[in-house]
């Protein structure tokens, strides 16, 4: 299938920006730290607030979404109640196991519970994605998504289109995109099976000089990255353990009278690139993605060119990506791979979880 060239529709605007890209390197600036709890997700809205989450993988666990104060303070978000959810407690009304939070644009935070405390299988049907009205501190839906995404899933990440109702989000457990109408609420998934949302087997994940393994098995992850372009006409995504890359037209996701057949032949292969968690497409166009094997970011170009941003050791395991409205690509590095269960039982981190910033301007 031939490629016309990534984010066609914005390469004019691209080409702008990126005549105004200097060469030099960006500082990679501190924006908060925890030496205690992992964290996975980041988010900056257009006024400036920070946010973040920690998933329930482990019994070193406190809240799963907060709002950051400082350098090293947060507070439990939207309030400790929510944040107090317990086994055999209705998990709708409470957070189970947060993976996620993205900032909308019409002043919304958009929340992915996959549920599945240390990934064992969903909760009581209660995976869902909530959106929270950032006005006055209140969730204004809850989207349960358990008719689509079963007990055996792991919703992971979401990209949301405000403008026509839409929500896109990964499944990384089973491999699938999990496709919510934000006004309905009827949810759908699709291209289960198909070779873009399963990691291919035939790649090794390298990391910290051998092979990530749980339990003697090689780790594969399914579709967890996804973007979603600035026109909103094509989502990007993969799956986290190659470097595989695709796209597909969000008209053909839209489109719920095309078989799977039919809509895995609208899948567009881009080849290969890096390893990554999460993934995020400023205004121009430009795709950004981590390395997690060279603690480093990376920028795709419209035209498909791949450029190193930056490299640095402290990028352990770059996980989720937000910008803000001045320009700023905040990281966060939730050090996955010095979890024990990848490391023979040893928990290998020695330094705190943290989210960066660096001007991409």
């Amino acid at each position: 299938m031939k490629i016309r060239g990534l984010f066609c529709s914005v390469i004019m605007l691209s080409a702008v920006a990126c005549s105004k890209m200097s060469d030099n390197k960006p500082q990679l600036d501190l924006v908060y730290s925890n030496d205690t709890y992992q964290l996975t997700g980041v988010a900056i809205t257009n006024t400036n607030r920070v946010f973040t989450n920690y998933p329930l993988w482990s019994d070193v666990y406190r809240y799963a979404v907060t709002e950051i104060n400082g350098k090293t303070t947060e507070t439990a978000y939207p309030n400790t109640e929510m944040n107090s959810w317990n086994p055999g407690q209705d998990g709708l009304s409470k957070w189970v196991c947060v993976q996620a939070v993205v900032a909308g644009k019409n002043n919304k935070l958009w929340v992915v519970d996959p549920a599945s405390p240390k990934m064992q299988g969903v909760y009581n049907n209660s995976n869902k994605l909530v959106k929270i009205d950032l006005t006055n501190n209140t969730v204004e839906r809850v989207y349960p998504v358990n008719t689509a995404a079963g007990p055996g899933s792991y919703i992971n990440d979401v990209r949301v289109d405000e403008e026509r109702g839409i929500a896109y989000m990964t499944n990384s457990q089973e491999g699938g995109i999990v496709i919510v109408d934000l006004n309905t609420g009827n949810v759908r998934q699709v291209l289960q099976g198909h070779y873009s949302v399963l990691s291919d087997p035939s790649f090794t994940f390298i990391i910290d000089g051998k092979e990530l393994r749980k339990n003697g098995q090689p780790v594969k992850i399914h579709s967890d990255g996804i973007a979603l372009s600035p026109d909103r006409e094509w989502l990007y995504y993969k799956p986290l353990t190659d470097d595989k890359l695709y796209r597909i037209r969000t008209e053909f996701l839209r489109d719920a009278s095309l078989t799977g057949t039919a809509l895995g032949a609208k899948v567009e292969d881009l080849g290969r690139f890096t390893t990554t968690d999460g993934m995020i497409l400023d205004k121009f166009g430009n795709l950004y993605l981590g390395d997690l094997q060279h603690n480093r970011i990376v920028r795709i170009t419209p035209d498909m060119r791949m450029k190193e941003v930056i490299s640095d050791e402290r990028l352990i395991w770059p996980d989720s990506y937000s910008i803000s409205e001045d320009g700023y690509l905040y990281i966060s590095c939730s050090q996955i791979n010095k979890q024990p269960e990848y490391n023979e039982g040893v928990n290998k981190r020695t330094s705190p979880y943290t989210i960066f910033r660096i001007n991409i301007l």
